[in-house]
């Protein structure tokens, strides 16, 4: 049906589904092309590394030949795995190790490799309806992007009719939370240590363009040999269009009336929170105790506001209960 464009031409009215529907093609689109470049940069960058390398070690030709073929390969069957189809099929499940909101995480051990994983499982249902598709693509874009010492690292994603599955880094150490819910506090050493390893942390997203506005015990988790990563990138903010769509719904959205509760004295607080802390975790929105001030109060916010949860953390290793109570 023809209708007035804003220009005083005809235009042909669309539906608000059919606006909905280009609109996500277009981002899909975007980010596919995007992708591309990127890969083909990706690629680029590796072989001018590999040739600098040869030429700082002094290689001959016989060996650059050899070096250049074995990388040739390497490439090759990355591509390979890039291209593959996985599923859940592929993978065997060991154990629940987590749940969340939407779903729950699973230690898997691919059947081909033996290797072992951390397996996001998320409802595409449950995230439907509360709106954080945005929040997943912003998760997944980071951990694709940042291939960092200080942030868990992503392998793979797949979907099927039901759920979103992210394959990450498995990290037997567990969480921040759990420890100091074991510990109650942490001796001024230990603190420092752990601080300083997560401000590497929070720097390094920083300079990849990206605030996490999520920094909290929860989403520290431990390596092996006690070293901190960032995870947990559902209300990280960038700059691509897929994290601002209609679905996006942050917490600077979030009225300050949603945080309140009864008021009891200080000792009564901290046993509540205590308790309740696993469950605030499971929440869609979460627990509000590490949110910065700026972001609560809907003025407006920077990076900063992850520093300012990690002081709020630094705060609990050292006196054993959040800021907030």
């Amino acid at each position: 049906m023809a209708a007035a464009t804003a220009d005083g031409g005809a235009g042909i009215r669309l539906s608000g589904h059919t606006l909905d529907k280009a609109t996500k093609a277009k981002v899909h689109l975007e980010n596919y092309y995007s992708n591309l470049v990127t890969q083909h940069l990706e690629r680029k960058g590796r072989h001018e590394r590999l040739e600098e390398t040869m030429r700082e070690e002094g290689l001959s030709e016989e060996q650059k030949k050899e070096k250049r073929m074995q990388h040739s390969l390497k490439e090759t069957e990355f591509l390979r795995l890039k291209r593959s189809r996985l599923g859940v099929e592929d993978f065997e499940p060991l154990k629940v190790i987590g749940r969340g909101a939407f779903g729950e995480v699973r230690l898997v051990q691919k059947r081909d490799t033996g290797h072992v994983y951390a397996m996001k499982i998320l409802r595409k249902a449950d995230m439907l309806e509360k709106e954080q598709v945005a929040h997943v693509r912003a998760e997944r874009d980071v951990l694709v992007e940042a291939d960092h010492q200080w942030v868990v690292k992503m392998y793979y994603s797949f979907q099927d009719a039901i759920n979103l599955y992210l394959i990450m880094e498995f990290l037997p150490g567990g969480d921040m939370m759990t420890l100091l819910m074991k510990k109650d506090t942490l001796s001024e050493e230990c603190t420092q240590f752990y601080i300083a390893e997560t401000a590497l942390a929070i720097d390094s997203i920083h300079k990849l363009g990206f605030i996490h506005r999520d920094i909290k015990p929860d989403n520290l988790l431990l390596d092996a040999r006690g070293h901190i990563k960032l995870s947990d990138f559902g209300l990280c903010t960038g700059l691509k269009k897929s994290h601002r769509t209609e679905f996006y719904r942050d917490l600077s959205q979030a009225k300050p009336s949603d945080f309140t509760s009864n008021p009891m004295d200080s000792k009564r607080r901290a046993e509540s929170w205590k308790k309740n802390r696993r469950q605030l975790a499971y929440s869609t929105v979460g627990t509000p105790d590490y949110i910065a001030p700026e972001v609560f109060l809907q003025t407006g916010y920077s990076s900063s506001c992850d520093w300012w949860s990690l002081g709020v953390i630094m705060y609990e290793m050292l006196i054993g209960t959040s800021l907030a109570h």
